[in-house]
């Protein structure tokens, strides 16, 4: 088997979620509307999936919609609030447009419906953030103005784990009567991510990020926020998505959420713990040269974002047949094209080329790291 340090693409899935799915796929396989026992058996393990859900972001059951992943949910936070809108346009008679405000950080979950809501003719601004990876709360206040409706920022960095400081920025738009997305795709099950103490109203989760299944997801909407459904159908979700529900990963997602809520205070050190080890050991393999992007900022502990000098990190990897990874910036033909966070960040091209992001999790091990690292060094110095 080869390591695996590509947590943060996706997550195998966990023994105990597995567990728990397989009765929903074998035997007790009713739909959830029905009446009778299989349907009551179905509905129930729905709901107590939402009330997992619902416990790891400090929310309440009602307040959770279960959709197809991460980009489902960000695209009901988007296109569902500006579609409610429009609707009430429609029906009223009077014309209605709004302002969107986002980062240079965002992922494209986030970034395309925006760009879409944007086509309709409303207005989208895009904050950038400081060379950490880092959103300055005082440049979205500064973004916002009377018409603005919604701010959608990334919780956590998918490339260089950072952390953005959501609770100012919620601040800053209660103040204004604006609403709060994030994307909590990273954070959620690594560090603590509850709705009330970062002040947001909308939030989104994927389940193969928590070790749950891909193809699985959910959206907070805070009690209130009314938005229009993308799906239209018979009224699942409380009317909010359409469509009979997935119950085998729903309750797979209930599951990891649970573990990840039991997990989480001695997950996040040690996971830390491998990230900071891993660093260390190519730094003292490397040398100086070696940098770390968003090392000064807050970063997930399992997030590690290194630049390689004077090699091209797809080139790095592609020689170790060993070690499952990824990189940031796309090598053709002699260029460099960089990703929208490393532009973000202004990380220079020569150091963008050498970018390889290597991410732990809940079972990777100490010698596996190890391992990695010894790797990594060796490759680096046949490519010198």
């Amino acid at each position: 088997m080869p390591i695996y340090l590509d947590y943060n693409a996706t997550t195998p899935i966990a023994p105990a979620v597995r567990e728990a799915m397989l009765p929903y796929l074998e035997t007790d396989f009713g739909n959830p509307s029905s009446s009778h026992r299989l349907g009551r058996t179905a509905q129930a393990a729905v709901q107590l999936a939402r009330g997992q859900v619902a416990d790891l972001l400090g929310a309440s059951p009602d307040e959770i919609v279960f959709t197809s992943g991460g980009t489902e949910a960000n695209n009901l936070a988007i296109k569902g609030l500006v579609l409610r809108v429009l609707e009430g346009t429609v029906l009223t008679g009077k014309p209605r447009s709004g302002h969107l405000v986002i980062s240079t950080l965002e992922h494209p979950a986030v970034v395309e419906p925006a760009r879409w809501v944007s086509r309709l003719g409303w207005q989208l601004s895009v904050v950038a953030c400081d060379r950490r990876g880092v959103v300055d709360p005082a440049a979205v206040e500064q973004a916002l103005r009377p018409d603005t409706l919604l701010v959608s920022i990334m919780h956590a960095n998918n490339e260089i784990g950072t952390i953005q400081p959501i609770a100012r920025i919620a601040d800053v738009c209660r103040r204004r009567g604006v609403l709060l997305h994030i994307d909590a795709a990273q954070s959620a099950g690594k560090v603590p991510v509850r709705v009330d103490e970062l002040g947001v109203d909308l939030l989104s989760i994927a389940g193969h990020k928590v070790y749950a299944p891909k193809g699985v997801g959910a959206l907070y909407v805070r009690r209130g926020v009314a938005l229009e459904p993308l799906l239209h159908g018979a009224g699942h979700e409380s009317g909010r998505r359409g469509g009979t529900e997935n119950v085998p990963y729903i309750v797979g997602l209930g599951r990891a959420a649970g573990l990840a809520a039991q997990e989480l205070p001695q997950a996040g050190p040690r996971m830390s713990g491998l990230r900071d080890r891993l660093a260390r050991r190519l730094s003292e393999g490397i040398g100086p040269l070696v940098t770390i992007n968003g090392e000064d900022a807050p970063r997930l502990p399992n997030t590690l974002s290194i630049n390689f000098p004077g090699v091209a990190g797809s080139e790095l990897l592609a020689g170790i047949d060993d070690l499952c990874a990824s990189t940031g910036a796309a090598c053709h033909a002699g260029e460099t094209r960089l990703s929208a966070t490393q532009q973000a960040i202004g990380l220079s091209p020569e150091a963008a080329r050498g970018t390889v992001r290597l991410s732990v999790g809940w079972y990777t091990r100490q010698d596996e790291v190890d391992r990695a690292a010894d790797l990594l060094i060796a490759a680096w110095a046949a490519r010198k």
